[in-house]
């Protein structure tokens, strides 16, 4: 009867196993995929926002997957412990990286023993040591600086004085540059709400109210407004010019309802204008600066690039056609229309994976169509030529686009001019051609310019965090909301694209912005910041 319970815990110690195994298979395999996705990406560049979505989809997986694998691990380890013939599980890992040397590093020292295990000898000298690294974080520390004046009296005179009061980043402001950085960044960067963040100071011994975060966050974007008008101008100094909006729900006000109801919202749109010079050996710096509009009526597009002429590359959106007439002042706007628009419709007709995956859920299989799937064939075959010229400059893209990707273009429209008359007015796929035969020339007009991309990814990548931050913050509090927050996005957004972290840049900034003289503003910019203590090491 007693080897009973020894043989029930070595059985559960056995699955126990068994289930850590196939865990940790499943996380590896999981893990080679992500790789191999990766390393395509890398080798064929980007094919798509599609792809980067698949690659972030592909990064949770495996983190589930991983987290689920060493969970099993212990509770195999727990399980073999109370048997003696069932080996312990231990997966295998790769090797990890040292912690970053920046780090700062505290030793904890373990005193040695005192006396030999083996003899009891007293007799023992140091040979060496052996280190072990954890790695810690300390949690956010708050504290208040006292700048302390000194009151002088004059006794000759009894005049009294003292020195200035120190600068604030804002106009009788208590938030030091870090903290106000932090808030800035954690509501338009990381789409934290302010209410959230208030909620969390409280729980770290901090209350700050609600309204107290509103006012720093108001006078902030005040602060920064001369380096917003800077962005601006360098963003419109461009001669090629990427455009895109995305909808951003705003709480309706209660004038412009007839019977008002609470949490009842309109929806506003943010629209974005990208410069970004790099795939054509550019110099200048990338930038984008965002508007706000409480509508999507072509008006605002006309006073956002009301000064500006050049080439836009932008979707088929009508409110831009009045910017394409000829006789526009102060001059002419060329169309650059975008490829990967143009692909998704046939891709979704074309999309053989989700039409398996369907039969798989027991759902009726889209069908395939065929003329979608040589649409798609024709289109990647010059989204692969791209690939290859991008960073190169514009005389020779546009010479290996006149000698490789002009003979397809050109077999395409004959191909589609061909086949849309035997396609019914209201197919899909007659909807996808008429889309791109009706603005043929926008389409081709990148084989003569090689400044011109063929997709407007660009812009839709700096909508990308407004779209994921929509779940978080639900919507805008009024238009004067979603002026600031887009605003803030032009100065977050163009950090990131020139590699500067947001948040470090906007506490520099906002320290030294006020001191610093107007002419040398652009030594703020994000392409030319440096750190104030790189800055004074530098002159030292």
């Amino acid at each position: 009867m007693d080897s009973q319970p020894e043989t029930l815990e070595t059985l559960k110690a056995e699955v126990a196993l068994a289930r850590a195994k196939m865990a940790d298979d499943a996380a590896t395999i999981a893990h080679q995929k992500l790789e191999i996705a990766k390393l395509r990406r890398q080798i064929y560049g980007p094919r798509s926002e599609r792809t980067a979505r698949i690659l972030d989809q592909m990064e949770l997986e495996l983190a589930e997957l991983e987290a689920a694998a060493t969970e099993d691990e212990i509770a195999a380890e727990r399980a073999a412990a109370k048997t003696t013939t069932v080996a312990a599980f231990a997966r295998n890992r790769p090797a990890r990286q040292p912690f970053p040397a920046h780090l700062p590093r505290e030793r904890v020292i373990v005193p040695g023993p005192t006396a030999c295990d083996c003899c009891g000898s007293t007799r023992l000298r140091k040979l060496g040591e052996t280190v072990t690294e954890t790695l810690e974080v300390i949690p956010r520390q708050w504290k208040v600086i006292q700048n302390v004046r000194e009151k002088m009296t004059c006794r000759d005179c009894e005049k009294i004085s003292e020195p200035p009061a120190p600068f604030h980043v804002t106009p009788r402001g208590w938030a030091g540059p870090h903290l106000l950085a932090m808030l800035l960044f954690e509501k338009f960067g990381q789409h934290q709400p302010l209410n959230r963040q208030a909620e969390r100071y409280a729980r770290e011994g901090v209350p700050l109210s609600l309204s107290t975060l509103a006012d720093q966050v108001g006078a902030g974007c005040a602060v920064l407004e001369p380096l917003l008008r800077r962005i601006e101008a360098h963003v419109f100094a461009a001669e090629r010019l990427h455009g895109d909006d995305t909808t951003v729900p705003v709480l309706a006000s209660k004038r412009s309802l007839a019977t008002p109801r609470r949490g009842k919202t309109h929806t506003g749109r943010c629209w974005v204008y990208v410069r970004d010079d790099r795939p054509f050996a550019g110099r200048a710096p990338p930038a984008a600066m965002f508007y706000y509009s409480r509508d999507r009526g072509g008006v605002h597009v006309d006073g956002h690039v009301a000064n500006w002429s050049g080439l836009l590359q932008a979707d088929a959106y009508s409110g831009y056609n009045r910017l394409y007439e000829n006789d526009r002042k102060p001059g002419l706007i060329l169309e650059a229309a975008c490829w990967a628009h143009a692909r998704r419709p046939f891709f979704a007709l074309a999309d053989i994976e989700a039409s398996v995956r369907r039969k798989a859920e027991g759902k009726a299989p889209a069908p395939i169509s065929p003329l979608a799937l040589e649409a798609v064939r024709r289109i990647d075959a010059l989204f692969e030529i791209e690939r290859a010229i991008t960073g190169r400059s514009a005389e020779e893209r546009r010479a290996v686009r006149q000698e490789l990707s002009a003979p397809l273009v050109a077999d395409l429209e004959a191909w589609m001019r061909q086949e849309r008359p035997k396609l019914a007015r209201g197919s899909d796929v007659a909807k996808a051609m008429d889309y791109m035969l009706k603005r043929w020339a926008a389409f081709s007009r990148f084989l003569d310019d090689g400044r011109i991309c063929l997709s407007n990814n660009a812009a839709e990548r700096a909508l990308r965090g407004i779209a994921l931050g929509r779940k978080s913050w639900l919507f805008a509090g009024s238009d004067r909301g979603g002026q600031r927050a887009a605003a803030i996005y032009s100065l977050i957004v163009t950090a990131k694209m020139n590699d500067i972290d947001p948040q470090a840049w906007l506490a520099d900034v906002l320290a030294r912005v006020a001191d610093h003289p107007a002419s040398r503003l652009d030594e703020l910019l994000p392409w030319n910041w440096r750190p104030a203590a790189a800055a004074v090491s530098r002159a030292a």
